[in-house]
């Protein structure tokens, strides 16, 4: 089988874990990352082959199938275009760009070139969400009527937390709700397999003004983006959801919860019990589920990696994920959808209008 050359652009936490995980895939090598403070160094540490500064030089000298985006939001379109241009292949981090203007002009290069773009909504590849898809697309849950839960985090719960997450020319006109509740957003639609067509939401700056460490000491830096929200969601199927997304809620490191609720069963996952489904019935007892692929479906046990009784997370999901998109690249079908850029454009369309019903008091239609 041909080898894959992967290249990843952005070392912050996120860009060690694409490294991380491509290593993990059979048949892929990871040839070079390019990052703006230290390249070289990071590369050594990684044992990465190459190191770049420019992200340009780093394409054009190796020549990699596809590069993945790990790097502030609003330089994901410029980086996403300069690989299209060159045949690339690109896995991007969410959210997909700063609004739905510049992720439908990637979406636009991607279906003119052939190359595939897909997002990193690595929720999809936990085996208790895939199971709970393929309960509710099958039918066992009945008529979904009712989706929640929500996102949450507390690393920006002080005034003197600080990142460029936080500010609007670099994220985005939606912090967490861009941030964290377009994983959840998709995921919720992942699962029911219904979309969003309305929403309604209320958005909540807590520290207006934030103060940032520079080497001339403390500075006040005034905050246009908000530290959570709430909303209420309306999907095709005829479901409603509600949620949360915020990353100021005290003790909360890295929760995602999803509940649906059907007219003959409901499912509840929570990313801190990650390899348990909670199903809950009216007339009987409540059944837990643990992952394990001797009881669940094929295609499920197909995006198991280990037995019954050994936990798989956050890597896990990454490497399942990247295992299906350059499964792809080789012109593979994936049994599980990975998300595309066309789901990307979809998510920004649902935070731009979530952003216009948090200023203007009312639904809107996406």
């Amino acid at each position: 089988m041909k080898r894959l050359k992967a290249a990843v652009v952005g070392m912050g936490f996120i860009g060690f874990a694409h490294v991380e995980a491509l290593r993990r895939i059979p048949h892929v090598d990871v040839v070079a990352i390019a990052d703006s403070f230290g390249a070289k160094e990071k590369a050594e540490r990684l044992g990465v082959p190459a190191g770049y500064a420019d992200y340009v030089e780093m394409m054009d000298a190796c020549k990699p199938d596809c590069i993945h985006i790990c790097t502030p939001n609003s330089t994901h379109m410029a980086i996403a275009m300069a690989a299209i241009e060159r045949g690339i292949h690109v896995v991007c981090e969410k959210p997909m760009a700063r609004n739905a203007e510049e992720a439908q002009k990637m979406v636009d290069a991607v279906r003119k070139s052939g190359v595939i773009g897909a997002l990193n909504f690595h929720n999809r590849y936990y085996p208790i969400p895939y199971r709970m898809r393929r309960m509710a697309l099958d039918g066992e849950l009945g008529e979904i009527y009712h989706i929640q839960g929500g996102y949450l985090q507390d690393w920006l719960q002080y005034k003197t937390d600080f990142s460029w997450k936080l500010l609007s020319d670099q994220c985005g006109k939606t912090r967490a709700t861009a941030d964290l509740g377009s994983h959840w957003i998709d995921l919720a639609e992942y699962v029911t397999g219904q979309q969003v067509t309305e929403v309604f939401a209320e958005f909540k700056t807590v520290y207006p003004q934030r103060t940032q460490m520079t080497e001339q000491g403390p500075k006040d830096v005034d905050i246009d983006t908000e530290d959570f929200s709430c909303v209420l969601l309306r999907f095709d199927g005829g479901a409603v959801g509600t949620a949360t997304f915020s990353a100021v809620f005290s003790g909360k490191k890295n929760q995602t919860v999803l509940q649906v609720a059907g007219t003959r069963q409901s499912l509840e996952w929570d990313n801190e019990r990650v390899n348990d489904l909670l199903i809950g019935h009216r007339d009987g007892p409540n059944g837990l589920l643990t992952k394990d692929p001797s009881l669940v479906d094929r295609a499920t046990a197909a995006v198991i990696g280990y037995p019954g009784g050994h936990a798989e997370g956050f890597p896990d999901a990454f490497k399942q994920n990247f295992t299906a998109i350059y499964g792809a690249i080789r012109g593979e079908a994936p049994e599980n959808p990975f998300a595309t850029f066309e789901d990307g454009l979809h998510m920004m369309k649902i935070c731009d209008a979530l952003y216009e019903s948090a200023h203007s008091g009312k639904w809107v239609v996406v």
